[in-house]
């Protein structure tokens, strides 16, 4: 009566999501299997904002931040692409 459960799908189904965020509005930036690769997105994409902070102040637009946090895989929108480093494209947040 007792059956064999295999755990290696519950751990496919998390992944680790880095999240833009500018007021109030979230977007999920970028995923990655792990949490180290995670970080290291977040922190590259953060050295790109702090190059560009002077750029991105003349035009009155608001510094993107971001943050690493476990999703699963089932929240990912259907249509759902990265964004870019900077998290916005033609001068709107993405």
């Amino acid at each position: 009566m007792s059956e064999v459960v295999s755990l290696s799908r519950l751990a496919e189904d998390r992944i680790w999501a880095v999240i833009a965020s500018i007021g109030r509005t979230q977007r999920i930036a970028e995923v990655y299997p792990s949490r180290v690769a995670a970080l290291a997105d977040r922190a590259w994409r953060e050295q790109q904002v702090r190059a560009y902070a002077g750029f991105l102040g003349t035009g009155k637009q608001p510094l993107p931040r971001y943050s690493v946090a476990p999703i699963r895989r089932a929240d990912l929108p259907r249509k759902w692409t990265p964004l870019p480093a900077l998290g916005f494209l033609r001068g709107r947040f993405i």
